[in-house]
């Protein structure tokens, strides 16, 4: 099957089962992942340039659209924020260390396991370069826990608001007039590039590559940097906040903002169910189930954890409870789902504000489990 027909087969699929609702619960466009991790068990392949443009795309928009509004989220709560992305993942990272040191399983494989319950890609290559010949066990782990690591977050999101029976039209009143923002006019003639506002996009893309390439040394040896995913989205907020260069209009559109994000994403979890489902039933048929369930723990408790701490100690809104817990879990697809759960895209503001520092955590948490442990 050609790359161009997979991709459409697998999405029109993948909105039909996520489209089901039971009991008020829908996969949503997570549905695609599913379909996506069955094409890639029989043989299916999709390029990685699909999975990366789709990154790009939906975290550039994410950051356009939250950026207006993210800088002062930030400043009344970045103290939350940067604690949440720390607790969230030590909480991940402490479940790894103990089933080390119960369960028995080689600490390689144990970190593959944390990074795919928290989906973390820098994360899975900073633990093979730790695990050095040893590097196929962290990537096995990985690909046992991914699957779980994105539904799980997805599914929680969800589940929280209903067990919480809240009031979600209330709820987004109140997060939104907190965010409230008065925006300042340019009081100049704006010079339009075009019409669909894809000059500022594609600008803020390629810069976003740049800046995401950037290598920061860290302790031990290892390395950090923003990738795919930090790099587009910082400067997508930046733009977003902004809107203009001098006289040049860079700002989009939001229905074609809203268009590139749930398109980036569905092409984002093509790429990465595919790779995830090649190898996945015989690599779980050779280590075992408890491995899934190792790995769902790795899922499951810094969410609680990070809820909890969240909701009982910081006394933060739920929006933005749940977005800073998507941003601490590195969750992309969650996100989507969030905005989708919430009604509005500002919960994007505490993802934006967490993501980064959960992402050098699990980079640092991943590089000295290997080391200490093995």
């Amino acid at each position: 099957m050609s790359t161009l027909l997979a991709v459409f087969v697998i999405a029109a699929i993948g909105y039909l089962i996520g489209s089901i609702k039971i009991k008020g619960i829908e996969l949503g466009t997570a549905g695609v992942l599913l379909v996506a991790l069955v094409f890639g068990h029989f043989g299916v392949k999709i390029d990685a340039i699909v999975r990366n443009f789709g990154l790009v795309c939906f975290v550039g928009s994410v950051g356009f659209i939250a950026g207006p509004k993210f800088f002062r989220d930030f400043k009344r709560n970045a103290k939350n924020y940067i604690l949440l992305g720390f607790i969230i993942i030590f909480s991940g990272a402490a479940v790894c260390c103990l089933v080390v040191k119960i369960a028995g399983i080689r600490p390689e494989l144990s970190v593959g396991l944390m990074t795919g319950a928290l989906t973390s890609t820098p994360g899975l290559a900073a633990a093979q370069e730790a695990a050095g010949e040893l590097s196929d066990l962290a990537t096995t782990g990985y690909a046992i826990a991914y699957p779980f690591g994105v539904v799980g977050v997805v599914l929680f999101v969800q589940l929280i608001p209903k067990f919480l029976h809240v009031d979600l039209e209330e709820e987004r009143r109140a997060f939104q007039n907190a965010l409230s923002v008065e925006l300042k006019a340019y009081d100049g003639k704006l010079i339009h590039l075009d019409e669909f506002g894809l000059f500022g996009f594609t600008l803020a893309i390629a810069l976003g590559v740049i800046v995401g390439n950037i290598k920061i040394p860290l302790p031990g040896g290892a390395e950090f940097s923003l990738g795919t995913t930090g790099g587009p989205l910082i400067v997508g907020l930046l733009f977003g906040h902004f809107a203009h260069f001098g006289p040049i209009d860079i700002s989009v559109p939001t229905p074609v903002l809203k268009t590139l994000r749930e398109l980036g994403l569905m092409l984002f979890l093509i790429g990465a169910g595919v790779s995830g489902g090649a190898g996945f039933v015989e690599t779980l048929r050779q280590e075992g189930m408890m491995l899934f369930v190792y790995g769902a723990l790795m899922t499951l408790t810094p969410m609680l954890v990070g809820y909890f701490v969240a909701a009982k100690l910081m006394k933060l809104s739920l929006f933005n409870n749940l977005g800073s817990i998507t941003g601490g879990m590195t969750s992309t697809p969650a996100l989507g789902t969030l905005i989708s759960v919430a009604g509005t895209d500002d919960v994007a503001s505490a993802y934006a504000a967490t993501y980064p520092i959960a992402l050098v955590s699990v980079v640092l948490c991943s590089q000295f489990i290997v080391l200490l442990l093995k």
